[in-house]
């Protein structure tokens, strides 16, 4: 542990001036992001008598090797600043919520030519509507499902659409009236965009002038005596009112606006927001925390408001944000929701009527998924903790492993050789850290030597950044070797490329390495570690067949009863490890068994490859091209079609298909996917 003095900055050097500063540790990992509008005070206050700091202030500061600041005009500014590099870096002493699970929303695709209404998951894409989150996907289908009689908007996949275009006859939603089937013409591309935005103007909440709209026209219809359309429309109303029902109203002044609330303890903080739209509850959403670092419910706000909104703009952020507290920075924190909206945002706490009675239920709902997030995780922890002490007492080690790496060899018969290297930090997968290798030393299958290469390789990333960081002085055999290393790989021997303050791909030692295998393997992998002078680093290997533990230099395996929450987590990790080089070696594969004569042309990317294919149907029409004709291609000069003609002429063609019912030699003429062989055979 550092003691923080020796990194404090002299007086007088840091400004009083608004700003944002990083505290990072002795790996040059930024641990902490904060704000403030004066730096002077700001890091003063860090830097008093540990003994009267909080705990986790205390812990954070001591952990810290050095720190440092950036002077920025205002207090927006620092915020934006500070949501960015928090973002960047995921510090491990800032607060950070995490969904408990991906909430579904409803989305139209409006950047398609037809947009398509659709249940989605996952981080929002540009262009597209949202609405929610719901807590389930069957409440979004159900109330699609009502709506698609007013608004019969396109839900099909690409594919299904694509099909109904070729054979012209659309799918059932379009024969029962829930579809206005654009995929066999029936509404211009126009027509179905503007259904599209009703649907999305209906959604938002502004539900009440389209409901006139349809009253009256059917009114309109039942004077024409045109009952059957007046029927439909009736209808179409109650479809809408069903769906308008689901959601009762909450808030009758028909507001727009986000309450946020907060339930919290010593160690971890819930958080719950409700989405109101048109008076109405329209999506909901939770965040648990580890309350890993000194803060009130004000700060926990502000970090859950700098979360929901940061990727946000225009009407995703409401005109009104009800809050249980308001922060320190209030006024920076409402101008940088107004600058993301694009008009004012109001940030207040309700004091009374509606709207602080329904910030009550939201704080029950808090409340409720703190309760229950406890109780799940009380078994976890215990669990990950009781498996962790295992390992270390079964392996002999100081303390318990809380980062373990794992390797794994995989290929197929000796070909696509990978390899794969998967992170778990304090019991639970981190696969930001996760990495694949390709096995460049050797050819063939082997997989000691497969062990021994990636080994060497991750632990010569992990010396070269410590070199960076002075943290380890060249001149030792561990030095020459990485440098040795370093320079074969076409690397700057000395390592020292400069600091983007970024975080590190291979800075961060385990404590335990696992390897998937023997005693072979283990051996290999101790053997990388001892000739790059590594002495601090624990090595064990799990075999597949009897689920023993290996040991270097040990001539039995350690054997874990079958019960054991230590040999559960060595497997889940291995077997993490597996699944991971299998994924990469069977990309790998696949890229080769597809990959044409065209890949093999250098600076050629996929763009020109499906341009050439396009332009010539395929490529046997293509070889027979001349270079003039290539360089009729746009974006094709005539370089690059002297290269493509070269390496079309080096390939050797495909065998001619043959018919084997009649004998004939079939010329296929029908055109070749882009970067593929060409028609039957393999062009290479």
């Amino acid at each position: 542990m550092a003691d923080p003095s020796s990194y404090r900055p002299q007086p007088g050097q840091v400004p009083d001036s608004p700003g944002v500063y990083r505290f990072r540790d002795e790996h040059r990992r930024v641990i902490y992001v904060g704000k403030a509008k004066s730096l002077r005070q700001r890091l003063a206050n860090y830097f008093q008598d540990v003994a009267g700091l909080h705990p986790r202030t205390a812990t954070m500061v001591t952990t810290a090797a050095s720190v440092e600041w950036t002077v920025v005009s205002t207090e927006v500014e620092a915020l934006q600043l500070e949501y960015s590099w928090i973002k960047e870096y995921d510090p491990r002493f800032n607060v950070k919520y995490r969904d408990d699970k991906s909430y579904p929303s409803l989305a139209v695709t409006m950047n398609e030519e037809y947009p398509r209404v659709q249940v989605m998951r996952g981080p929002k894409k540009k262009g597209v509507r949202y609405f929610g989150p719901y807590a389930h996907a069957w409440a979004i289908r159900e109330t699609v499902d009502l709506m698609l009689r007013a608004f019969p908007v396109r839900t099909c996949s690409a594919g299904v659409f694509k099909r109904s275009a070729q054979i012209g006859r659309p799918c059932l939603l379009g024969y029962i009236g829930k579809c206005s089937a654009p995929c066999v013409g029936r509404v211009t591309p126009e027509e179905h965009r503007e259904l599209a935005e009703d649907f999305c103007d209906f959604m938002a909440g502004r539900t009440g002038t389209y409901l006139t709209r349809l009253e009256a026209r059917m009114h309109e219809a039942a004077e024409e005596m045109e009952y059957e359309k007046a029927a439909r429309l009736r209808d179409d109303m109650g479809a809408l009112r069903r769906a308008m029902e689901k959601n009762a109203v909450v808030l009758a002044d028909a507001t727009d606006a986000d309450l946020v609330a907060v339930a919290e303890d010593e160690l971890e903080a819930a958080v719950q927001i409700f989405h109101v739209r048109g008076g109405r509850v329209r999506g909901q959403r939770g965040w648990v925390t580890d309350k890993v670092e000194a803060v009130d419910t004000a700060g926990l706000v502000e970090h859950a408001l700098q979360q929901l909104y940061g990727e946000e703009t225009g009407e995703a952020v409401p005109k009104e944000v009800l809050v249980p507290a308001l922060p320190e920075d209030a006024p920076a924190l409402g101008q940088w929701l107004a600058a993301r909206r694009g008009s004012q945002v109001s940030l207040r706490i309700p004091q009374r009527g509606d709207k602080k009675a329904l910030m009550e239920t939201v704080h029950r709902n808090a409340q409720q998924a703190l309760a229950l997030h406890k109780t799940k995780r009380a078994a976890d922890l215990t669990t990950r903790s009781r498996a962790l002490e295992e390992i270390a007492e079964a392996l002999g080690l100081d303390s318990a492993p809380l980062r373990i790496e794992c390797f794994d060899i995989s290929h197929l018969q000796g070909d696509d050789v990978v390899a794969s290297m998967v992170v778990f930090e304090d019991g639970l997968a981190r696969k930001g850290e996760y990495r694949r290798f390709q096995i460049k030393t050797f050819a063939g299958q082997d997989d000691v030597r497969s062990m021994h290469e990636v080994v060497s390789r991750r632990f010569r990333r992990y010396l070269r950044e410590k070199l960076k960081t002075g943290e380890w002085s060249p001149g030792d055999a561990a030095a020459d070797a990485a440098d040795a290393a370093d320079t074969a790989e076409g690397i700057d021997g000395a390592g020292r490329a400069q600091d983007d303050g970024r975080p590190k791909r291979f800075a961060y030692p385990p404590q335990l390495v696992v390897v998937d295998g023997g005693r072979p393997q283990v051996a290999a992998a101790q053997r990388a570690l001892e000739e790059l002078g590594i002495d601090d680093v624990a090595v064990c290997g799990l075999a597949k067949r009897l689920e023993e533990v290996w040991l270097p230099g040990e001539d039995d395996p350690v054997v874990l009863p079958r019960t054991s929450e230590g040999l559960y987590l060595l497997q889940r990790v291995r077997d993490e490890a597996h699944r991971f080089a299998i994924q990469y070696q069977r990309s790998k594969r696949g890229k080769r068994l597809k990959a044409g004569p065209l890949d093999e042309v250098p600076g050629l990317g996929e763009t020109r490859k499906q341009a050439l294919v396009k332009h010539f149907g395929s490529v046997k029409k293509l070889r027979q091209a001349t270079i003039d004709q290539i360089c009729e291609v746009p974006g094709i000069g005539r370089k690059t079609a002297e290269t493509v003609a070269a390496a079309l002429a080096r390939a050797v063609p495909a065998a001619p298909a043959v018919n084997t019912a009649t004998g004939e030699i079939m010329e296929e003429e029908t055109p070749a996917p882009a970067g593929t062989s060409s028609e039957r055979g393999t062009d290479r």
